[in-house]
């Protein structure tokens, strides 16, 4: 398996591809993660990619791997990514 492109990775390729500065492409990436993480109460969009939305989970019982004992989980509330349909599309 590949390995994942890692920030600076990204931040050379989209100054590339738009042709702009690696500054003004890392400003623009910390300006976008900073509007998803203002965003995620409301649920946040990237269009063509995805979005982020708060999920409520349920109180559940498990099990602890090393002894086999049940226990109880707890409810609350998760951030999920939901990828979208153009993404799956384009890499499916």
């Amino acid at each position: 398996m590949a390995k994942p492109m890692t920030k600076s990775q990204i931040i050379a390729a989209v100054a590339d591809k738009a042709g702009i500065s690696k500054v003004q492409a890392k400003d623009a990436l910390d300006a976008l993660a900073q509007l998803a993480y203002e965003g995620a109460e409301e649920g946040f969009a990237v269009p063509g990619i995805g979005k982020l939305v708060k999920v409520h989970r349920a109180a559940r019982q498990g099990r602890n791997p090393a002894t086999g004992a049940t226990i109880d989980i707890p409810a609350k509330t998760v951030l999920k990514f939901r990828i979208a349909k153009a993404a799956k599309d384009a890499v499916l």
